[in-house]
């Protein structure tokens, strides 16, 4: 399985270098499907969308389409299964992850992609990268008292019925974006690491994750940790 887990999307040279190995061609003779769903659970997110869309270099792809989940379970999936089929990369983008954590489940998406990844590169953007890992943070108080799916390191509640927090456990660690982020005030390592029992990587918004079937190398032009796990 090959994967691409990043924090701000393409956002340098590194990660875009490291894209291409990945698919073994450039990404002009490459064909993506993009995931925004995330970003719709956002408050403002239809301003931020486009900002959102940029960071994966649409313009650069030799076929770029959207994949958008919440319409899938009213769709044939005849519709949108060969694009998906016929895509080098599949891509999924940021927003809130216990809003696309449902509806990777709720479109029918989840039971699909093991075999789309049999080919396909899987490029995460903050929470498409959360939503690969082994864990992403969920306020247990809120659930609780409220039935309210939010990672509140994040400030990501999900509408309520419309929240989950599985993950679909591509790799066996955490991957936790936007370090020192000015978009993200709170996201300081010590913040994180009070926050986490590891293992992660945690990684600003010029650092990503690639993972070549088991080989998992950091590739970074900012400021990155590894988090063991703690007892």
């Amino acid at each position: 399985m090959k994967l691409l887990l990043t924090s701000a999307g393409i956002s340098n040279d590194g990660i875009l270098h490291a894209l291409e190995a990945l698919l073994g061609q450039p990404l002009a003779q490459s064909r993506a499907v993009y995931i925004p769903t995330a970003m719709h659970a956002v408050p403002g997110g239809v301003e931020y969308a486009w900002e959102m869309h940029s960071s994966v270099l649409p313009a650069a792809w030799g076929n770029f389409g959207l994949l958008e989940l919440t319409a899938l379970p009213s769709l044939p999936r005849t519709h949108w299964m060969p694009s998906l089929s016929a895509a080098d990369a599949v891509l999924v983008g940021g927003g809130n992850t216990p809003f696309l954590s449902y509806w990777v489940r709720r479109s029918g998406l989840v039971d699909v992609l093991p075999g789309i990844l049999d080919s396909a590169v899987y490029v995460g953007v903050s929470a498409g990268t959360l939503l690969a890992g082994a864990r992403f943070h969920i306020d247990p108080d809120r659930l609780e008292r409220e039935g309210v799916y939010d990672d509140d390191l994040y400030e990501d509640a999900a509408p309520l019925g419309f929240g989950s927090s599985e993950t679909l456990g591509l790799v066996d660690f955490a991957i936790m974006p936007h370090l020192d982020s000015p978009d993200f005030d709170d996201m300081t390592l010590n913040r994180i690491e009070q926050n986490t029992t590891g293992p992660a990587y945690v990684l600003d918004d010029q650092s990503a994750v690639m993972v070549n079937d088991r080989q998992v190398t950091v590739i970074s032009e900012g400021n990155w940790h590894y988090l063991p796990e703690r007892s």
